[in-house]
Order: C-alpha cells, then structure tokens, then sequence
C-alpha cells in the first residue's frame, strides 16, 4: 500500500538527555507545542492525548515503542475533525542521534494512504513545533506562540 509521509530533521545544540526530556515532559511539551497539553507516562502501551488550550481533545494514540534518549514511537488518532479520523491511525516516529555537541532529531509522520488528507495538515505545523523545541532548548525561550491546530 501506498503511504502519505512527513519527515523532518533538525540538529539542536543540546543533550539526548534534555531531548527527550522536552519530548515526554507535559510541562517542556506545553511551551513548544504553543500551549497544547501533551500527556502520557511514556511507556509500551499506554495512551498519550494532545488537549487544545481550550480543553478539546485534537490527538490521542498508543505508545508503540519508547527508548528513552533515542526512539519514541507513537500511533496517532486524529480526533477532532472527522475526514482526518476516517483516515484512521497514523504513525509518528522520533529518532534522535547524538552528534558531538548537537543532537539530530528525526521526526517521522506517515500514514498507510496515499493522499492523506492528515498528513497534508500536519505539514506546515511540525516545522513550527520543531522550530520552537530547538530554541527552547537551545535558548531557553520559543519563536512561535499560537497554536498551529486552529488553523487547519
């Protein structure tokens, strides 16, 4: 079968340690996904949901696999409009790889359809998330404060 896929890498002067601390802390989470709450303890199994700051369920999902400091892999369910739920589940991955003083994060968002309308939506907004997660952790502070869902 033919998949939509999404994939971005970045390089952040920061540790695997503070990475992925930023990608499993509720509180990191909300700073860089501009005020969305993130929740789940992170481990095989459990659930993980993204709340709007509204308080409107957008994302839920399964952790599928979690490495701590290198891989986290997620099935992700759109929740809040209904073509992208008939699209069913979706597939995000972080790859992260330790490179001297920097850290390479790989993100991967694909689906098993072609032409996915979802993934078409999450296109734009993963560069804003990613661009705020590497000056949070490069600088302390984000770029972008408004949050990407309420536009699509």
């Amino acid at each position: 079968m033919t998949q939509s896929i999404f994939v971005y890498e970045t390089y952040i002067r920061s540790t695997t340690e503070k990475l992925w601390q930023a990608l499993t802390s509720t509180e990191l989470l909300k700073r860089y996904w501009m005020g969305a709450s993130i929740e789940s303890d992170w481990e095989v199994g459990s659930p993980w949901s993204a709340t709007s700051p509204d308080g409107i369920v957008f994302d839920s999902g399964e952790i599928l696999e979690s490495e701590p400091q290198r891989r986290l892999v997620m099935k992700w369910q759109n929740e809040w409009k209904p073509e992208f739920m008939a699209e069913g589940d979706s597939r995000c991955i972080y790859q992260i790889e330790p490179l001297g003083m920097a850290v390479k994060l790989t993100v991967t968002h694909s689906i098993e359809r072609p032409d996915s309308k979802f993934i078409a939506s999450v296109t734009p907004a993963w560069p804003m998330v990613m661009s705020n997660l590497k000056s949070l952790l490069e600088t302390g502070g984000v770029t972008l404060v408004e949050n990407p869902r309420h536009t699509h």
